[in-house]
């Protein structure tokens, strides 16, 4: 599942969820997930998974519980943008 958890005029984020079936029989094995950022301005992506993403859902919520103005939020996410190393291309 591919969920937009954010949009401003300069980022997206997206909470991207998937589980891995082994077979039939089986139960669900693997429940894996993780964050995609989008910087709309310098045209990058960057997914977040595994304990970056733990964190990075950790200092959102604890953001949010200071009622941020989307300049907050923007400023935050643009400190996870410089990581980005993948080019954004559209088809």
């Amino acid at each position: 599942m591919h969920t937009m958890i954010y949009d401003s005029d300069a980022f997206s984020v997206f909470q991207l969820d998937w589980d891995r079936d082994l077979g039939p029989g089986q139960q669900l094995a693997i429940r894996r997930g993780g964050y995609e950022i989008v910087d709309k301005f310098a045209r990058k992506e960057i997914f977040l998974e595994g304990h970056i993403a733990d964190g990075f859902r950790d200092r959102v919520h604890d953001l949010m519980q200071g009622s941020p103005s989307t300049d907050d939020i923007d400023e935050f996410l643009d400190g996870f943008s410089a990581l980005s190393r993948q080019n954004l291309h559209a088809h």
